[in-house]
Order: C-alpha cells, then structure tokens, then sequence
C-alpha cells in the first residue's frame, strides 16, 4: 500500500485495525457462490442466479475491504512494519499458487509419462490392442471422441511475446515509478495492462478455434482436461493480475504511491511477473512437448 514520508513519521509501531465486518461477509458471499455453483452443475434452477448473485457480492465485499486498506494506508496508519507483514503475505500466496499450478503440471506429467506407457506396455496389449501410446490419443477404450491436439503456432507464440513484452512494459513503469515520473509510469502500466487485455482475446479466439475446427474440448479424454485446465486456470489468473494493475492504475491516476512507498504496484508486478513464469512452462509443456 502507498503512504508517505509524513505518515511513517506518525504512523502507530504496529497498526492493530479494529472489528470489522468484511472478514464474515466474505465467508457467506463465498459460501453462497459455491451453493450456487453446486446446484448450478446440478442442474438445479436457481443455482445460476445464486452463483452469480455471490460472485457479485463477493466482489462488492472486496471493493470495501480494499477500499478501508487504501484509506488506512493513505491515512498514514502503515509503518515500515506493515509493509513487511504485506510482503510476507504476498510471498506466501504467490507460493500458493505456485503450489496450485505444480498440481495440475503434476497431473499432466503423471498422465504422459506415467499412465499412457504403462497403457501402451506389452501386458496390456491383449485388453486394448489398438491403443498407441502417444500423447493426445483418444483413450485406450475409444470412448472419446476423435480430435487434433493444438500445436504452438500462431496463437500460442503470439501469447507468449505478448507476456514476455508485457513483463518487460511493467519493469520499465516500475523503475519510472521509483525515479518519480509519474506520466511514464501510468503510461507503461496502462501498455501492460492492455497486452494483457490483447493476450486474453487471442485465447477466447484459440478456445474457438479448439471447439469448431478441432473437436477439442474439456471431454477430450485427460489431454482435453489438462489442456484446458492449465490454460483455463492461467487465463483466469491473468485476468485478474489485469485487473490488479488497472485498480494499481487507478490509484496512481488518484494520486497514490511515491517513490519509496508502493507496495501495492510491487506486490500486483510480483503476481504478473509470476503468471509470465508459469506461461512458459506451460507453453512448453503443453504445446511443444
């Protein structure tokens, strides 16, 4: 969060806030959304409704949340020792969520060099004799049916220079940021903000792409799901480091920041260049390998 020369200078030695009411609202908005999602896939009637309406919520409780942060720290209530909370906490959900991509890599790595060999071994030649062990078949018992597998080119190359320039637009805003020019930071940010956005589009057009011209689809036996679980999930995350830096460029448009005290810019640049890192795993893993 930002705060100011003058507010270190009268901020508290820790800043213990008081009761607060998002932390409970949260819990039900979320406890509603996956109510909503559950009846949803059920194909119960209202579970769209109450999905969506928790979601919603949700999102109104974060924007106060937030919001009473941003005026705690524009305040002057945070001291240097609330910004070492905020990094530590931020280096942990980043650890989370490498954990939460090493699952799926796992899943894959588990599925292709693990399971399909042992599928394709002489033993089990005599239950499925036509099955061919290579990656991106339709499955030993031939319930799945027939589909391309997506390859790197173009889409998926454009994506990932897309990314890399993207990592390198936002490194340049932060060093404008810490060297006070604040035009060529908002400039810079606004132009990784939008390679996300462009980054995006091309995937909603490379899941089309997969569904009308190559049948493939999250039923596509364990390649379909790991394809679009991984790229799926990826996707999502750069949506909302997107929208993390467009609220970071709010801020900043508002005001916000100085050159010694953003964390807020550092912590949403930590997630970004973390979504760069795992796209290029992915884009090895999954479309060259």
């Amino acid at each position: 969060m930002s705060n100011t020369n003058s507010h270190h200078s009268k901020a508290p030695y820790y800043f213990v806030p008081g009761p607060s009411k998002w932390p409970l609202l949260a819990s039900v908005t979320l406890l509603l959304t996956m109510i909503g999602a559950s009846a949803w896939v059920n194909d119960v009637a209202w579970g769209k409704f109450l999905n969506i309406a928790g979601i919603l919520s949700f999102i109104a409780v974060l924007y106060g949340w937030f919001g009473d942060a941003i005026a705690e720290s524009e305040g002057g209530l945070y001291s240097k020792r609330i910004d070492t909370s905020f990094r530590w906490s931020m280096g942990w959900f980043i650890f989370s969520e490498v954990m939460f991509f090493a699952g799926f890599f796992g899943a894959l790595f588990y599925a292709r060099s693990i399971v399909m060999p042992w599928l394709g071994d002489l033993d089990n030649k005599l239950l499925w004799p036509d099955f061919s062990a290579q990656w991106g078949n339709a499955g030993p018992a031939g319930t799945v049916e027939q589909f391309k597998v997506m390859g790197p080119f173009p889409i998926p190359t454009i994506n990932t220079i897309l990314l890399l320039i993207s990592g390198v637009t936002l490194t340049i805003s932060h060093h404008a940021l810490r060297a006070g020019h604040r035009a060529k930071t908002a400039y810079w940010l606004a132009a990784t903000i939008l390679l996300g956005i462009v980054f995006m589009g091309f995937q909603i057009f490379e899941y089309m792409h997969a569904y009308s011209e190559l049948n493939l689809k999250m039923t596509s036996g364990i390649y379909g799901s790991t394809f679009f679980m991984l790229t799926g999930f990826h996707g999502f995350h750069v949506t909302m480091g997107a929208i993390m830096l467009a609220v970071v460029l709010y801020r900043l448009m508002k005001g916000h920041f100085t050159p010694e005290q953003h964390f807020a810019f550092e912590g949403a640049a930590w997630y970004w260049h973390f979504v760069d890192v795992v796209w290029l795993g992915l884009y090895v893993v999954v479309y060259w390998l």
